[in-house]
């Protein structure tokens, strides 16, 4: 197997290990939602801190499928370029959907934990990484703003990416800074702001070169 198939298969296994750990000395009831402010709204029997590890080992999985196959299935046929590039990225996203699960099976541990700090804190990282992959990133239909006038011309995708990974990075740097700063409900509705800019800002820039061309 290739060394980045074994992290990931490290990166699957490791959240069922940890809540194999915390187990033993859980109280019959766990939490297994929290609310916007971080609290637990909702508990369940300590058996279902198993289910998160399968949940999210399975989407791990998935992800890293698709994208180490992506020169396969490819329409674009391009994606070979990409290889490098996107072996890292699925290898940066299978340690980020980790991390993500291992913070939430520790707040269900520990209920003073600050889950609310914790988690926006690991997705603003998450952002971070994902704007310093956004520039590397060629033409292809898996990865990146795959938009009908990016995937059309190569030239607005590279312009539309180098964008993106200005605002992902930001975006990330800001919310990492707040979940430090602050606590609480308002962690929320500035994930959700960021969120909703880093997403529309670089496709709104990206039709609006393409209306500039075709002008």
């Amino acid at each position: 197997m290739k060394i980045n198939t074994w992290w990931v298969i490290l990166f699957i296994v490791a959240p069922f290990f940890y809540a194999a750990y915390l187990y033993p000395s859980l109280g019959e009831q766990i939490p297994i939602h929290f609310g916007m402010d971080g609290k637990p709204d909702n508990w369940a029997s300590k058996n279902s801190i198993f289910v998160l590890p399968v949940i999210l080992g399975f989407v791990n999985f998935f992800t890293w499928l698709i994208l180490s196959n992506i020169d396969k299935i490819d329409p674009k046929q391009a994606a070979g370029d990409n290889k490098t590039t996107i072996n890292k990225l699925s290898l940066f996203l299978s340690a980020s959907l980790c991390g993500i699960t291992l913070i939430i099976l520790y707040s269900e541990g520990n209920e003073k934990a600050a889950v609310d700090k914790l988690l926006f804190g690991a997705l603003g990282i998450l952002f971070m990484g994902l704007g310093f992959f956004m520039p590397m990133l060629k033409q292809n239909y898996f990865a990146g703003y795959k938009l009908p006038w990016t995937l059309e011309n190569k030239d607005n995708w590279k312009q539309t990416h180098q964008l993106a990974g200005k605002w992902w990075m930001t975006g990330g740097a800001l919310q990492l800074l707040f979940a430090i700063l602050i606590k609480g409900e308002i962690l929320f509705y500035i994930f959700m702001t960021i969120t909703i800019l880093v997403a529309l800002v670089p496709a709104i820039y990206s039709y609006l070169q393409f209306k500039r061309t075709k002008e």
